[in-house]
């Protein structure tokens, strides 16, 4: 299990297009966050958790937060 990585549970929206938005995550204690706003989209990868996939940058209770979707499993990188 990789310490960096905290398996999460999104609510997204998928569009007609196929586009994807993350509207809100269930973090592991059950406490769930809105996603405030989406700033960016795009294939990266995680530097702390380790993996590749789409990662989007979000602001949740005003602070930056990135969010993987890694072939349907969704995670953020845990703070150090």
């Amino acid at each position: 299990m990789n310490k960096y990585k905290v398996f999460v549970e999104v609510l997204a929206k998928h569009d007609t297009y196929g586009n994807v938005r993350p509207l809100s995550i269930k973090w592991e204690d059950g406490r769930v966050f809105e996603v405030d706003r989406l700033i960016d989209v795009r294939q990266a990868t995680s530097l702390k958790g380790g993996g590749v996939g789409i990662r989007y940058t979000c602001k949740i209770m005003g602070k930056q937060v990135y969010l993987f979707d890694d072939e349907g499993k969704w995670f953020v990188e845990r703070k150090q």
